[in-house]
């Protein structure tokens, strides 16, 4: 197996200094998957509020990952051209005003308007962690870094299933979104007190190319034209979804209504997700850094478990499944949201460092096209055939099919261009003064 590159020359130091500033990223990611994931333990409590049906809720989630997803290019190309501090910035601006709104909102519009506003802010956080990482730790940490920074992200998730929920049946829903919403400012004025960019004497290179017409056109091109972009898009796309529509919207009501669980049972397999996602991201971390050709063994395993275990739950004889079955389909979710960050180790090696913001958006958006594609024909199959959540769930295979098959389209182009560029760069830094290596970083020749 290829293993990672083991310290080049001109990487970043790392170091106690890189994981305090990008431990304060992450923090702003942190957040925001509280305010992201916080309508996942309130879907009962807000169809009641704003007397809704299946479809009309399922709209809140579809709403904000459609401009979460829509975001996603705009974002990498800000990031590249404008730094990490500014970008995260304004997202964590966006995503506590749309905290505050949905805390006080009573109608169904102005519920919905507060969702995009805050989607349009934690589209803001995860491409800029990622950049924040890559300018702070060396590239062999590259793949490590990027999953604990999901940790973290699922860390915020276990806040919103275990703290929001119980809040919610405590304080009602205005004091639950309202003070969860004051952790927004904190992280902000840290952000703004405390993080920069990249360590000193490791300015990214100056690219001439960011003031002139059509750079922009010209980055999402140049970075789309990479197999591995694609090929790490639709990882991303097929790994991510099935989780995170669990989670983030249907899980609940799958759990109570279907199956007959209790909330608070419900609840606790939904943590169980979370957890899981936690320890699979450390062990799917080590394996990537170490050997790189094991990512898409670990990005195809992980679907098709995934799917097995989804057959099994929903073709279970009888109106239920067993509860040890539910306990292992929710184990086996949280194996996907570390599969897909698979997605992003493909793309790394494939972009220079001027256009990995962008080439993250890109595969950032994959996973969330899934997830608002399967949140919408959820809802709308529930409404269809009167709360029959075996026939609703069944659009997850087909996602899971389109996006198999794309990956194996793609992986060959992706995975010999990638070894292209490995022997071209070792070519060059032997012979100038300066190289690019694999991984998306410039080094000097030493």
């Amino acid at each position: 197996m290829s293993q990672a590159p083991i310290g080049l020359p001109g990487d970043p130091p790392g170091g106690p200094r890189a994981v305090a500033v990008w431990g304060l990223g992450v923090g702003v990611y942190f957040v925001a998957i509280i305010f992201r994931t916080s309508l996942g333990v309130a879907g009962i409590d807000a169809a009641d509020r704003f007397h809704i049906n299946a479809s009309a809720l399922s709209t809140f989630s579809i709403l904000q990952l459609l401009v979460y997803a829509g975001m996603q290019i705009p974002v990498g190309v800000m990031v590249d051209r404008l730094g990490t501090k500014k970008v995260l910035g304004l997202g964590a601006v966006l995503f506590t005003a749309g905290q505050f709104a949905f805390a006080f909102s009573h109608s169904y519009g102005m519920a919905l308007a507060s969702r995009a506003l805050l989607g349009c802010g934690d589209a803001m956080t995860f491409i800029s962690v990622l950049r924040l990482g890559a300018r702070w730790f060396p590239a062999r940490r590259g793949p490590m870094i990027a999953q604990v920074a999901a940790l973290f992200g699922m860390a915020g998730n276990l806040v919103s299933t275990v703290v929001l929920a119980r809040l919610l049946h405590s304080t009602g829903w205005t004091r639950t979104f309202a003070s969860s919403a004051a952790a927004g400012i904190v992280v902000l004025v840290l952000l703004l007190l405390f993080l920069k960019d990249h360590p000193e004497g490791h300015e990214p290179p100056a690219d001439r190319r960011t003031g002139g017409k059509g750079f922009v056109r010209q980055q999402i091109a140049r970075a789309w034209s990479e197999p591995g972009t694609r090929l790490g898009m639709w990882v991303h796309f097929t790994t991510q979804f099935p989780a995170m529509v669990f989670l983030l919207l249907w899980g609940m009501p799958f759990l109570v209504e279907a199956q007959g669980l209790s909330r608070g049972t419900a609840g606790l397999l939904l943590t169980l997700v979370v957890l899981s996602n936690m320890a699979v991201g450390l062990v799917y971390g080590q394996i990537v850094g170490r050997h790189h050709n094991a990512r898409l063994p670990l990005a195809l395993g992980t679907v098709a478990v995934t799917a097995l275990l989804w057959a099994s739950v929903l073709a279970w004889p009888g109106a239920h499944a067993p509860f040890w079955l539910l306990v292992v389909e929710c184990l086996v979710l949280g194996a996907c949201g570390p599969a897909s960050m698979i997605g992003f180790d493909f793309a790394r090696p494939a972009n220079p460092p001027e256009r990995q913001g962008t080439a993250s958006g890109i595969v950032n958006m994959g996973g969330f096209i899934a997830s608002i594609t399967t949140l919408l024909a959820v809802g709308l199959l529930l409404d269809a055939t009167g709360q029959n959540y075996r026939a609703a769930f069944c659009a997850v295979f087909v996602l899971e099919a389109l996006g198999l098959s794309q990956i194996l389209r793609l992986r060959t182009r992706a995975l010999r261009r990638e070894e292209e560029r490995v022997v071209a760069s070792r070519v060059s830094a032997v012979h100038v003064p300066a190289a690019q290596d694999p991984y998306g970083r410039e080094h000097s020749a030493g």
